[in-house]
């Protein structure tokens, strides 16, 4: 079986590196050409992925047409990007797997939607859940899952995991998958201010607690599952992200609690903290299905600038209610 990988950054890498050692033949393709040499003639991604030993079966390119012709295409770039990568190919009917997590700024397009307009031949799937790149590259055991809404595809698709370090588990909710991993990442920059204001473990775990709250709303609003929201692309990424500094969006939160702008933090990243991205398209996709979530407007506040004192105060001030509400 030949697979495709969109994008060369640790994640992407990381997929294409388990399952070349699979023995799956792996295109990874990079935007950066300096990291498609570095992986073709040294076997390694130092900007991304750094200390792993690149699989023989990985051939990195840097042109999209090179994926014509694979058996499966894992969609690994930022999700801002997703649309104008996907559209530069042509017609695809192989399986896109989605690993990009976020929404579509301006349409508040889930990655699906964005795949499925313009690849509509093509069987989709979603593969989220909590994985830090650098301990799949390590071979590390990683649980997490694969949506598909065809379960014949889904059956085939997960099989191909088999002999790789990812146990991925299968479902029918694309949506709640997609939903999961979109809202973690802007709960993480939460919980990542929580951790550099010094606000204690107990706020942590408050913010962990309320978040899943509006991820869930959300989800369902939006015709996710809440079982699945309660799963590995829900509630486990969740708590992986809002719990390590090895998360980018949590790394992003820890500055904003001490203070530093987000501009300068943002500027002095190579990789993208997706959470970043998310939260005002995601601030703006909750009200259009008149869902209310306060975590992400503290976050989407505190990107503009918002004293971190003030966000706090403001959330601890709001009417009391009872939880389930």
């Amino acid at each position: 079986m030949t697979i495709g990988v969109i994008g060369a950054g640790a994640w992407g890498t990381a997929l294409a590196q388990v399952l070349a050692a699979a023995g799956a033949g792996v295109t990874l393709w990079a935007r950066e050409a300096e990291v498609v040499e570095r992986i073709n003639q040294a076997r390694e991604n130092p900007l991304f992925l750094p200390g792993v030993t690149l699989s023989p079966a990985i051939r990195a390119t840097g042109t999209l047409a090179a994926l014509a012709g694979a058996d499966a295409l894992l969609v690994v770039c930022p999700a801002q990007h997703v649309r104008a990568v996907l559209g530069a190919l042509p017609p695809l009917d192989c399986p896109l797997i989605l690993c990009a997590k976020g929404i579509e700024a301006g349409t508040l397009l889930l990655m699906s939607e964005v795949a499925g307009a313009l690849h509509p031949a093509a069987p989709l799937a979603v593969l989220s859940g909590p994985t830090f790149a650098h301990e799949v590259a390590a071979g590390k055991p990683t649980a997490l899952t694969l949506a598909c809404a065809d379960a014949p595809t889904r059956a085939a698709l997960i099989a191909r995991f088999a002999g790789t370090p990812l146990r991925p588990y299968g479902s029918a909710d694309v949506v709640g998958a997609e939903i999961g991993g979109a809202v973690k990442n802007v709960l993480a920059i939460a919980c990542g201010v929580v951790s550099g204001a010094g606000l204690g473990e107990n706020a942590r775990a408050a913010t962990i607690a309320r978040g899943f709250a509006e991820m869930t709303r959300f989800g369902v609003a939006r015709g996710g599952q809440a079982a699945t929201l309660a799963g590995l692309s829900g509630l486990g990424d969740l708590v992986l992200t809002c719990s390590s500094t090895a998360s980018r969006n949590f790394a992003l939160g820890m500055g904003l609690g001490q203070g530093r702008p987000a501009a300068a933090l943002l500027a002095d990243r190579r990789t993208v903290a997706e959470g970043a991205h998310t939260a005002p398209v995601l601030q703006a996709a909750a009200a259009q299905v008149g869902v209310e979530m306060p975590m992400v407007q503290a976050v989407c506040a505190l990107l503009d600038g918002a004293p971190v004192a003030g966000v706090v105060d403001a959330l601890l001030s709001r009417p009391l209610k009872d939880e389930g509400v």
